[in-house]
C-alpha cells in the first residue's frame, strides 16, 4: 500500500525498505548534508541514501544520532544506505572500504550496501565481499546501482545471493523498459536516482497539466509516478520545505491514462554518466 511515507515494499529476503527517502549527493558535508538529514526525518522520512563518494557520510551518520538522542525513534525505525566506490572495488578493497564507511557513519550495522558501478573485471570480486558482508550480518540488504541486464546477467550467473536492489537513473525521459521488464522477473527492486531529471522536467507542460488537476506541483506528480511504477525513489533537497513538499504525494493517485501519458514521454535520454561508456 502506497499510503504514508512510512509505506515500505519488501525486499526479496523479507527486508522492509521505505518507498521513499532522501538522495544526498552533493549535498555537502558538515551544516548543510546534518540539517538536511535531521529535516527529513523530523518530517517523516525514515531512508537516507548516501555513498562513499559524496564525502557526507560524516555528516549523515552524526544527524541520524542526534536524531535517536533527540526523539523517540530507534535506530531499527531508520534505513540508511551507502555505496562502495569505483576505486575501492575488488574483494578485500571493498571489505576494507566497508569499515572506513561505517566508522564514518558511527554505525554498527548497514541497511543497504550497493556497489556503485559495474566495474569491469572487478564487480565480481566486489559482489563476493557484500555475500560476506550479509552473511557476516553488517548489511541487512545488499544489491547494486547502475547495472545494466547484461551486467546482472553476468553478475547473477556466479553469484550465491542475487541482488536485492539495482538503483538507477530513472525519471520521463528514461524509462529503462527492457532493465524494469529483467529486475522485476528476477525479484530485484528498483530505485530511482535522479528522479526529476535534475531539474529539466519542471516545465514540461504534459506534467503541469497533470500536476493542476491534482493541485500538484510537477516534482509530486513524477515522485508519485515512480511510486506507482513499482521504484522506490530518493529526491534530494537541502531545504526543508522542497524535503516535505517532495513527500507530499501520498493523498493523490495517478490514473492511468495520467501514467500512459507520462510514459510517453521517455526518450530514452539521461541526464547522469552511461553505465555501458563510463569512464572508470
Amino acid at each position: 500500500m502506497i499510503s504514508s511515507l512510512q509505506s515500505t515494499t519488501t525486499l526479496s529476503n523479507g527486508v522492509k525498505m521505505p518507498l521513499l527517502g532522501l538522495g544526498v549527493y552533493k549535498s555537502q558535508e558538515g551544516t548543510e548534508v546534518i540539517q538536511a538529514v535531521k529535516a527529513a526525518i523530523k518530517n517523516g522520512y525514515r531512508s537516507i541514501d548516501t555513498a562513499a563518494a559524496y564525502h557526507n557520510e560524516e555528516g549523515v551518520g552524526q544527524a541520524v544520532r542526534e536524531i535517536l538522542e533527540q526523539t523517540e525513534l530507534t535506530r531499527g525505525d531508520l534505513f540508511i544506505t551507502s555505496k562502495v566506490w569505483n576505486s575501492d572495488q575488488g574483494y578485500e578493497s571493498t571489505l576494507a572500504a566497508f569499515e572506513t564507511t561505517m566508522s564514518k557513519l558511527g554505525l554498527e550495522q548497514l541497511d543497504l550496501y550497493l556497489v556503485h558501478w559495474p566495474v569491469k573485471v572487478k564487480y565480481k570480486d566486489t559482489w563476493r565481499a557484500l555475500e560476506k558482508l550479509y552473511k557476516d550480518g553488517r548489511v541487512r540488504a545488499i544489491g547494486v546501482s547502475n547495472f545494466q541486464v547484461h551486467h546482472l546477467q553476468d553478475l547473477i550467473q556466479d553469484a550465491e545471493i542475487k541482488p536485492m536492489v539495482n538503483q538507477i537513473e530513472y525519471h520521463p525521459r528514461l524509462a529503462q523498459l527492457e532493465l524494469r521488464t529483467y529486475c522485476q522477473e528476477q525479484g530485484i527492486q528498483l530505485e530511482a536516482w535522479s528522479p526529476l531529471m535534475q531539474g529539466q522536467l519542471l516545465d514540461n507542460s504534459t506534467l503541469q497539466e497533470i500536476g493542476n488537476k491534482y493541485g500538484k506541483s510537477v516534482a509530486q506528480v513524477i515522485l508519485r509516478w515512480d511510486l506507482q511504477n513499482g521504484f522506490v525513489t530518493i529526491p534530494k533537497s537541502t531545504k526543508e520545505q522542497r524535503i516535505i513538499e517532495n513527500a507530499d504525494i501520498f493523498n493523490f493517485e495517478l490514473t492511468s491514462e495520467d501514467m500512459k501519458a507520462i510514459d510517453s514521454l521517455n526518450e530514452n535520454r539521461r541526464v547522469g554518466s552511461d553505465p555501458d561508456n563510463f569512464i572508470f
